[in-house]
């Protein structure tokens, strides 16, 4: 079912992109998200898809923006559609900068399986982030 908008209009879809980037130990790449949604929530560093800009521009701007980290984009690992976001998460290696929470992000941090898992238990993480992690095979259970 579509989601809508006030006055049953269907609400506009919006793409997204983010960025699974993987430390030299396994460790993942968080951001503490600063808005909604899912704002005080971990997540994978991600936004809106500006005009003019493919999805993998956005991804590695997005990292940039949020975590100060340059990062060379990859394939794609994840699909999802969440509300009326329509997200696109690219695999992502660092090749430069420095980690520093930026733009919408209140914090930034490199999180290993175990922690994730912990983060989950504890409600830490946006909806659904672990299982779409492991469903692509980034972690496995």
């Amino acid at each position: 079912m579509c989601p809508t908008a006030p006055y049953g209009k269907p609400a506009e879809r919006v793409a997204c992109a983010g960025a699974v980037v993987r430390g030299d130990t396994g460790q993942l790449l968080l951001i503490l998200r600063a808005q909604d949604p899912a704002r005080g929530r971990w997540s994978l560093p991600g936004g809106r898809v500006e005009a003019g800009e493919t999805a993998a521009e956005a991804a590695a701007r997005e990292v940039r923006e949020e975590t100060g980290l340059v990062v060379r984009i990859g394939p794609v690992l994840l699909t999802v559609a969440i509300g009326n976001y329509d997200i696109e998460d690219f695999e992502a290696t660092v090749v430069g900068g420095q980690l520093v929470a930026g733009d919408d992000a209140s914090d930034v941090r490199w999180c290993t399986p175990e922690e994730l898992s912990a983060m989950e238990r504890n409600g830490e993480l946006t909806d659904g982030l672990l299982n779409e992690l492991r469903r692509a095979g980034v972690l496995h259970s």
